[in-house]
């Protein structure tokens, strides 16, 4: 009998619906649900085939524990009072835990209540700290909210498009649609980017800027539209404050067209265009991704979009907004649900006295929960585990690979191999958990029920379409058994994830209004949701925003140089990004044969004049040399990167991360592109 299951997809932020196609209890196929607002019956080449590696031969199936230098089989049981027993040995100012922006908001918020209220610690993060911080910190300082502001469907309602920092075309194919949706409607479409990607290649202006100089070229812009009178004024009066002080900055000599060209080797007359272009239209709205903020100057990179949108009024309507695409699937989610060492479900601070009060009285532990003051982040996690002396001993990492994904590998592998106990949940033997003291096997995407938060707060069903392999089980499943082993089964009596998302609605604001059977429904809900009739918020905005009085604010920021700059023994700018074909770190795509068919091997772009004069041809194996480290791979010599940039996907077991490091802006920071490096041909000198 062959049957279809609607979920969701398992990799970008867009949130496809897809049916998987159930036949004797195995997955053999996708097809894309029609009914979905999202992606509209259609699905990109990952969702297409993400139903391959759910049953690999190398999932993990029972659950492994350490012996020396080797792992062995063990049941549930064993495995749980190990981990319960070391646990107890720990206070919690030695205890760290991961989350994961891969995992259902079920999974994220048991997980999170465990750590705060078993643990007593607020050492609890996730990968959002890398790529979704300057979001959250650029957006909350300008509108009172970090997310997306307006949904999906509404950007094809735009006149006008600007997007930096995100090759739509390729990480979010899906909302590529919409762009295309809104130049069949007249929209006109600015792309910003130093590589001519195929999002290049739908722009009506394409700007092939530095990385980098994504603040000059919006303060350039914003100058430009300030000096033409094309500033909405009567938004600025009603509906933002601190403006002069934006217009003091951008209207800076150093921000005319003439100068921001000769910085970002943009060209005079299109700067001024683009100006134009977002000043005079009636509904503009911007696209950004991890090419804006994944790195130490993000948060500026964020608050310039915001202001921009703020100074020609489109915020609040269809067709306007800034709209930050999510890089995973339930990035919004885990944060949604409080997988932050500063904030509760729903962004409350946990330095907030009454809301303190108000959770630990719903969850009613007995010896109260942790403490009102903020834990440690990712970074500060992996910096501590490494010192000899106060430091974190234990970490739990649920659905994370951080020696495959942090910026700088050499403090993670040293922080790891120094902890005493170290647990990691997952669904393949991943590089971390070659350190791993306990080995926990999940169940993936499709072998569980729950719910996932896209890009525009979207809260969507999954759905479970077969059995986990052997004894794997959900993460929300583990972590509860594990609790009530501990002696708490009154504060996790979950039996089903719609317990746990009735729960959810208590605590987090945002969702209030939801139900499970409601969100089970195929548009889904955006939140905010504050009431069982309320049909969800698409748009953000539309006569307040989130600070107490209401108003926006302009935050003026100055550009400031990248954290590195080239010189003569590193002379060439990298930066990275995904590529269609794969996803993340590349764990589940490159298990589908259709997907490693086409790319499977790590490369760099240079541009021919750079090649030249490196002495390296197209397909050479070649040595890149960054401050941070080293490491070897293929060149493709192309002119669709602009002379002096080279590009590197943003995949493959970690080769990125050889060359990066945590940013010297300051602690926490983490600094993804853009590097600069050599290149020399292997067994070469450098040249």
């Amino acid at each position: 009998m062959i049957n279809q299951v609607p979920t969701i997809c398992p990799y970008c932020g867009t949130g496809c619906s897809v049916h998987l196609i159930v036949q004797d209890g195995k997955i053999t196929g996708t097809t894309p649900n029609i009914r979905s607002p999202v992606n509209e019956g259609k699905l990109c080449p990952k969702g297409t085939y993400c139903h391959q590696f759910i049953h690999s031969p190398d999932r993990l199936k029972k659950p492994l524990i350490r012996k020396g230098d080797v792992f062995v089989e063990t049941d549930w049981e064993t495995v749980y009072h190990l981990i319960a027993q070391k646990l107890t040995t720990y206070s919690a100012d030695e205890i760290g835990v991961l989350a994961s922006a891969r995992c259902s908001n079920e999974d994220n918020y048991v997980l999170m209540k465990f750590a705060r209220g078993v643990l007593k610690t607020n050492n609890l993060d996730h990968c959002a700290r890398f790529c979704h911080e300057a979001t959250m910190t650029g957006l909350t300082l300008s509108f009172g909210r970090g997310v997306m502001t307006n949904s999906i469907p509404d950007i094809g309602r735009s006149d006008c498009i600007f997007c930096l920092g995100s090759n739509t075309f390729e990480q979010h194919p899906l909302i590529g649609r919409q762009i295309v949706r809104a130049q069949a409607a007249g929209g006109r479409f600015i792309y910003a980017d130093p590589r001519y990607t195929p999002t290049a290649i739908q722009a009506d202006l394409f700007l092939q800027f530095y990385s980098g100089s994504d603040v000059a070229v919006l303060n350039c812009i914003m100058g430009e539209i300030i000096r033409n009178g094309l500033e909405d004024k009567d938004f600025i009066r009603s509906r933002t404050r601190e403006y002069e002080s934006l217009k003091k900055l951008v209207l800076q000599n150093r921000y005319t067209p003439q100068e921001v060209s000769i910085l970002t080797g943009v060209s005079k007359t299109d700067l001024i265009r683009a100006a134009e272009w977002i000043g005079s239209a009636d509904r503009c709205t911007v696209l950004y991704a991890m090419g804006l903020s994944h790195l130490s100057g993000g948060v500026h990179n964020v608050r310039a979009i915001a202001n921009l949108m703020m100074l020609t009024g489109n915020i609040g309507r269809p067709g306007t907004g800034v709209n930050a695409l999510r890089g995973q699937n339930n990035v919004q989610g885990a944060c949604d649900m409080g997988c932050l060492p500063d904030f509760f479900p729903g962004y409350k601070p946990v330095t907030d006295g009454n809301f303190h009060q108000k959770i630990a009285r719903t969850w009613k532990f007995p010896e109260n929960i942790a403490p009102a003051r903020p834990g440690l982040d990712m970074n500060r996690m992996f910096q501590k585990a490494g010192e000899s002396s106060n430091r974190i001993k234990a970490m739990i990492l649920v659905g994370e690979n951080p020696l495959v994904t942090e910026p700088d590998r050499h403090i993670v592998e040293h922080a790891i191999k120094n902890l005493k106990f170290l647990v990691v949940s997952d669904i393949f033997f991943t590089k971390t958990c070659e350190y791993a003291h306990v080995v926990l096997p999940a169940a993936c995407y499709a072998e569980k029920d729950g719910t996932v938060t896209n890009t525009e707060r979207r809260v969507q069903r999954l759905r479970k379409a077969v059995e986990a392999p052997v004894l794997a089980k959900p993460d929300w499943q583990i972590i509860t058994e594990i609790a009530c082993l501990m002696g708490y089964e009154k504060q996790f009596p979950y039996q089903h994830p719609s317990d746990i998302f009735r729960e959810i609605t208590t605590v987090c604001e945002p969702y209030q209004g939801m139900t499970f059977e409601r969100v089970s429904l195929p548009d889904g809900i955006c939140w905010p949701c504050v009431s069982a009739d309320d049909p969800g918020t698409a748009i953000l905005y539309s006569d307040r925003f989130y600070h107490p009085d209401g108003k926006g604010v302009f935050c003026p920021v100055e550009w400031k140089a990248p954290a590195e700059l080239p010189d003569s023994r590193y002379p060439f700018r990298l930066t990275s990004g995904r590529v269609i074909w794969h996803w993340h770190t590349g764990t589940m795509t490159r298990r589908s044969k259709n997907l490693t068919d086409e790319l499977n091997e790590v490369y760099i772009e240079v541009h021919p004049s750079d090649a030249e004069k490196v002495r390296i041809s197209d397909g050479d194996m070649i040595q890149v040399r960054s401050r941070k480290g080293e490491l070897s791979c293929r060149a493709r010599v192309v002119s669709d990167i602009k002379e002096g940039m080279i590009f590197m996907p943003s995949l493959f077991d970690a080769a990125l991360n050889r060359l990066m490091g945590l940013s010297e802006s300051g602690p926490g920071f983490s600094e993804y592109k853009p590097i600069c490096v050599s290149l020399e041909p292997v067994g070469g000198g450098e040249v």
